[in-house]
């Protein structure tokens, strides 16, 4: 065991290993003391580590998540904050690539794959409210196009792909709903800002289907990497629920 942090830890991933993205295992962590930091399992000091400025009043780290890790040598971590901050960091280059504010405190956060090129990226948050960012064109001044919608009317604890087909993903909310998603290509990922520069177009939703299952919020869910539509949550009433959703093969 390591001592990670000075506060409680908030959030966790990993990736390499079991042929989930290239290169050698890590873990992130994320905590309450506003420090990110990601770790090799077999040493006890951290590979590197995101830290508050001195001086500066630490804001809690909610969520992390490995991506971009399509070789040995890429990879990224996303990570997102209470006040609404979300900033990736660049493993290979050991340096903050991008920032941006979504106005909202974040709880979660998922590339649609870890093992591939950056594509998608999903940021759930308070307020009702998640954010589709395309991740493929970057813009020197707007940066990543991005897609925001409401949903479940209270916040949206988690956003997970399918790992059959990263278009489909669920989101869980806090009135004890799952919301079964569509996401849609535009017709050109990508166009010209008038000044040279290429800007991302972001593509659409389509809400496929919603059920309640609780009274209380859903906080965690995973998807079975065998068998497509099973899966499995937790909500705040102690219950374990497994679920399935049919016909995803004829999306």
């Amino acid at each position: 065991s390591v001592k990670a942090h000075s506060s409680i830890v908030n959030c966790i991933d990993g990736v390499g290993g079991l042929n989930i993205g290239g290169g050698a295992p890590e873990i992130v962590t994320g905590s309450r003391d506003g420090c990110v930091r990601v770790w090799d399992p077999r040493q006890t000091a951290p590979v590197c580590s995101i830290e508050p400025a001195k001086g500066e009043d630490p804001r809690e780290c909610w969520a992390v998540a490995f991506g971009n890790s399509f070789n040995d040598h890429e990879r990224m971590v996303a990570c997102g904050y209470d006040n609404g901050d979300l900033k990736m960091l660049d493993l290979r280059a050991q340096k903050l690539v991008w920032e941006c504010n979504v106005n909202n405190g974040i709880v979660d956060i998922q590339f649609d794959r870890k093992d591939i090129e950056m594509n998608k990226l999903i940021v759930t948050t308070l307020e009702s409210r998640f954010r589709i960012f395309d991740l493929r064109t970057y813009h020197p001044e707007e940066g990543y196009a991005s897609l925001l919608k409401k949903s479940h009317k209270s916040t949206v604890w988690v956003g997970a792909h399918l790992p059959q087909n990263r278009e489909v993903m669920m989101t869980l909310g806090g009135n004890g709903t799952l919301n079964l998603w569509k996401y849609c290509y535009p017709s050109k990922r990508r166009e010209d800002d008038g000044k040279g520069n290429p800007r991302g177009v972001v593509g659409s939703l389509e809400l496929l289907n919603s059920k309640r299952f609780s009274e209380q919020p859903i906080v965690s869910f995973d998807w079975s990497m065998d068998k497509p539509g099973l899966c499995s949550m937790c909500s705040l009433d102690q219950q374990v629920r497994v679920a399935i959703v049919t016909k995803l093969n004829k999306l």
